[in-house]
């Protein structure tokens, strides 16, 4: 199973050193910095932009470079982006520094650059949008697409045809009640409820004696 970090160092070391930048069309703060962006592009101080919902925008940066295209979220995963715009400064592979939201003063110091000059006319601060790899229910699908589940049960593939209701009910999993297929993105929303370890043994289910887990539980609570 890939964790967390081994994505983080692959994303860290595939973007390279310098100063990379994370947005959304559905954000008005990074609609606020497409200029802002797009001249220091100009300027070399800022070596990409990412957006994660549209690659046409910002605007102003496409006008004068390319935008990433980060629908896919996994660069805002690795890095753990919660909010756009987020700046991110790399130096030998490993991330050093952060600023987000909007703010002229944080951002002129963050890049060494007083930013009054040009876009003083611009709001001195707004607070950001939340990322889009934290919308609800994006955690857990992103994890299971990225291989970063903690879910350690058997899996039951099914074939493209099958009806997955009707699978549950022929493996006789239901008295004849309907039933939630427990898909890997549910069980992970339904362990994220409780703080106790997914592998701790909470019961010994009769008639074999075999261990419940807390995961086996979350699995059931979910059926």
């Amino acid at each position: 199973m890939a964790t967390i970090s081994d994505l983080r160092d692959a994303v860290s070391v595939e973007l390279g050193d310098g100063v990379h930048a994370f947005v959304k069309r559905q954000c008005e703060a990074c609609a606020l910095v497409g200029p802002v962006l797009a001249a220091l592009m100009v300027e070399q101080r800022i070596a990409s932009v990412f957006s994660q919902d549209d690659v046409s925008f910002p605007a102003a940066v496409t006008a004068v470079g390319t935008v990433g295209d980060e629908t896919d979220l996994r660069r805002s995963v690795a890095l753990s982006i919660e909010t756009v715009p987020t700046l991110v400064r790399i130096q030998g592979g490993v991330e050093v520094e952060r600023v987000f939201g909007w703010n002229i003063a944080e951002w002129s110091a963050f890049i060494g650059r007083d930013l009054t000059d040009t876009f003083g006319s611009l709001p001195p601060w707004r607070p950001g949008c939340g990322a889009k790899n934290l919308d609800i229910g994006m955690p857990e699908t992103l994890a299971v697409r990225f291989g970063l589940t903690s879910v350690k049960s058997r899996r039951i593939e099914l074939a493209a045809a099958e009806d997955e209701h009707e699978a549950m009910y022929a493996r006789g999993w239901s008295d004849g009640l309907p039933l939630v297929p427990p898909t890997e993105e549910r069980v992970m929303r339904m362990l994220a409820g409780t703080s106790r370890r997914s592998d701790e043994v909470v019961a010994v289910v009769p008639p074999d004696l075999g261990d419940c887990t807390v995961e086996k539980a979350a699995i059931n609570a979910v059926m």
